[in-house]
């Protein structure tokens, strides 16, 4: 396999920068997220015992978190599977550049796919995070009960 010159590989590492920092970036995203995922289980969980102990009158109220963290929680699991593909279109992107530039390719349907893939991905990972970040103030405001109203102006 003939070498590759220098000067032909470094506009290649500047274009690969990108994607790299995307990489650091969603992986901080991830970190975020696999920690709420966490507290979520370990509400859930704890709400399941509480749930067990309970009188008949708050077991709806328990029942109706319960189900709430539930749906949160697959919301999250999809967020990370997103994210994780992702970080992983934008791993093949980087060889996939570097291959081009190496063999002397032609391929920049091949990239621009890996691109578009890695965005659509990380746009329904960032969907689903904000739809899990919005049931969570549900959530809170089923927890809450009446007590929220007081903000509300008296009539």
């Amino acid at each position: 396999m003939p070498s590759t010159p220098l000067h032909e590989l470094i506009p290649v590492l500047q274009v690969a920068i990108g994607p790299v920092i995307l990489i650091s970036g969603v992986g901080l995203l991830l970190l975020t997220m696999t920690n709420r995922y966490g507290r979520t289980i370990d509400r859930a969980r704890h709400l399941v015992r509480e749930l067990r102990e309970c009188s008949e009158p708050d077991r709806q109220r328990l029942e109706s978190q319960i189900d709430i963290l539930y749906h949160r929680a697959r919301l999250i699991r999809l967020s990370i599977f997103l994210a994780g593909l992702s970080v992983l279109l934008a791993a093949l992107l980087i060889i996939a550049l570097f291959l081009t530039a190496l063999l002397k390719l032609e391929v920049g349907l091949l990239i621009s796919l890996l691109f578009i893939s890695c965005m659509v991905s990380l746009i329904g990972c960032l969907g689903a995070f904000i739809r899990d970040i919005n049931l969570s103030l549900v959530a809170l405001k089923l927890e809450l009960g009446d007590w929220h109203k007081e903000d509300q102006p008296a009539a």
